[in-house]
C-alpha cells in the first residue's frame, strides 16, 4: 500500500496509509503514514470498539491536512486493557488445558498437540454456533489433518503436500497454521467478554502445546535451506510481540 500510495499521488490523488510495520515504511517512505503500535491484522486497534477506532481513522486522515511528505507519524495510544468480566476477574480460557509440555520430544509434543486440539473442540463448536461463522478451513483440511500436517512437518519427513498441486510447501505450511491459531482463538473466544487480544496472544504462546509446536516449527523453518521456508522462520510464524519466547 505505501508503494501504490505514490503511484496514486503521481496521479493527483493525495493518499494516507496506517502501518503495522515500521521498518517497511521507513523503507518505502511513502507521502503519509500513520504507525500504530498494534498486533498484525488489526491495523484499527481493537475489534468491536467503534469509537476506539473511529480515533485511529481520524489521526491517520488528519494527515491528509499536510500538503506535501514524506511524514510518518506515531499514532499515541495502545490496546486498551480488556474492562473486567461481570464477576470482576479478568479473562481466563474457557477449558483448563494441562499444562505445555515442556522440552519434550517432537513426537511428545506432537501427541499433546493433538489431545490440546480434541480438549478444545466443545469450545470451538459452542463458539461457532453463537458466531453463526467461522473463519477456519483455508486449508481444506479439518483441525485433527492441521495437527497431523504441523506434526508431520516437524517431524522433518515432510507432510503430504499432493492436494495443493500449485503451492509451495511453505505456502501450504503458512495457510495451515492460520487455520491452526484460528481454531484455538475461536474456541477460547466462546466465554464471553474480557479477552483482549493480547489476552489472546499470550495465552496462545505461553499456555498452549500449539504454542509449543509453532516455537519449534520456527526454529526448525529458520534453519531451512529453502529461502521461502527461511523467510517464514524468521519473519512470520512467531509475531514480533512473541519472540522473547524464541530460544
Amino acid at each position: 500500500m505505501s508503494g501504490l500510495g505514490h503511484i496514486l499521488e503521481n496521479a493527483g490523488l493525495s493518499t494516507v496509509s496506517i502501518s503495522l510495520v515500521r521498518e517497511h515504511t521507513e523503507r518505502i517512505v511513502p507521502p503519509r503514514a500513520l504507525w500504530v503500535p498494534f498486533e498484525f491484522g488489526r491495523p484499527l486497534g481493537v475489534p468491536g470498539d467503534a469509537e476506539f477506532q473511529r480515533r485511529v481513522l481520524v489521526a491517520a486522515l488528519n494527515l491528509l491536512e499536510i500538503e506535501s511528505g514524506p511524514v510518518l507519524a506515531d499514532y499515541p495510544e495502545d490496546v486498551p486493557d480488556p474492562a473486567p468480566s461481570a464477576d470482576g476477574e479478568g479473562w481466563v480460557c474457557p477449558v483448563h488445558l494441562r499444562p505445555p509440555v515442556a522440552d519434550a520430544d517432537d513426537e511428545s509434543l506432537v501427541s499433546a498437540f493433538l489431545a490440546e486440539i480434541a480438549e478444545l473442540r466443545p469450545w470451538y463448536d459452542i463458539g461457532l454456533e453463537r458466531r453463526g461463522h467461522t473463519t477456519f478451513g483455508a486449508s481444506g483440511l479439518d483441525i485433527t489433518g492441521c495437527g497431523r500436517f504441523l506434526g508431520d512437518f516437524l517431524d522433518g519427513d515432510g507432510p503430504a503436500t499432493e492436494r495443493w498441486p500449485d503451492l509451495r510447501a511453505g505456502d501450504i505450511l503458512k495457510i495451515v497454521l492460520m487455520d491452526v491459531k484460528t481454531y484455538y482463538l475461536e474456541a477460547a473466544l466462546a466465554r464471553p467478554g474480557g479477552a483482549s487480544s493480547r489476552n489472546l496472544e499470550d495465552w496462545f504462546w505461553g499456555d498452549t502445546n500449539a504454542g509449543q509446536v509453532f516455537l519449534a516449527l520456527q526454529r526448525r523453518c529458520a534453519a531451512s535451506d529453502d529461502p521461502f521456508v527461511a523467510t517464514l522462520g524468521r519473519q512470520f510464524i512467531v509475531p514480533r510481540a512473541q519472540a522473547h519466547r524464541i530460544r
